[in-house]
């Protein structure tokens, strides 16, 4: 799970925040902070189903599974273990 978030953290703040230095926490608010906005959650998303093969649907797109890195881990975690 470990190497998930951090893989995340990384392409979040090299990717889409372009500060490679910036440090998140894994219970650092993406979406409802406006870290991530909806153009970004969309490549994020792309993003997660190309680097893990998980497929993501519309209806997870949402703070409840996007707002932070535990969450993304888990949901990702969820769709890996589950095949």
């Amino acid at each position: 799970m470990e190497e998930i978030l951090t893989d995340l953290a990384h392409y979040i703040t090299h990717q889409i925040l372009k500060t490679p230095d910036k440090i998140l926490r894994n219970d650092e608010p993406l979406i409802s902070s406006g870290i991530i906005d909806s153009f970004h959650l969309i490549d994020l998303a792309l993003y997660i189903e190309d680097r893990f093969g998980v497929k993501i649907e519309d209806t997870e797109l949402n703070r409840q599974t996007f707002d932070n890195l535990n969450q993304l881990g888990e949901l990702i975690w969820s769709k890996t273990t589950n095949r």
